[in-house]
């Protein structure tokens, strides 16, 4: 299976530099303990394949709404901003 997600550099609050990766993918029983173990799961992989990834996020569809899950502060700029576009995929 193939995920696609977004790697992104963005000024923090504080005037530095954030990477994160936005993945979309939920885990398969929609828990949070299953999100966590997902969203861990994808952020090492990206992070051996060479990428900086200082927060993370899963984004996925529940009950017909985009939804996040991950790094509180990424959710909240998420909601406000929307998805960014896919620059990166993945086999799992």
């Amino acid at each position: 299976m193939t995920i696609n997600f977004a790697h992104v550099r963005e000024r923090s609050t504080n005037g530095g530099w954030i990477d994160f990766a936005v993945f979309k993918a939920d885990a398969n029983n929609r828990t949070n303990s299953a999100r966590a173990d997902v969203l861990q799961q994808l952020t090492m992989k990206a992070r051996r394949k060479g990428l900086k990834v200082d927060q993370s996020a899963l984004v996925f569809s529940e009950h017909g709404q985009t939804k996040f899950y991950g790094s509180p502060n990424l959710v909240q700029y998420l909601s406000n901003n929307g998805v960014p576009r896919w620059t990166h995929s993945m086999d799992i």
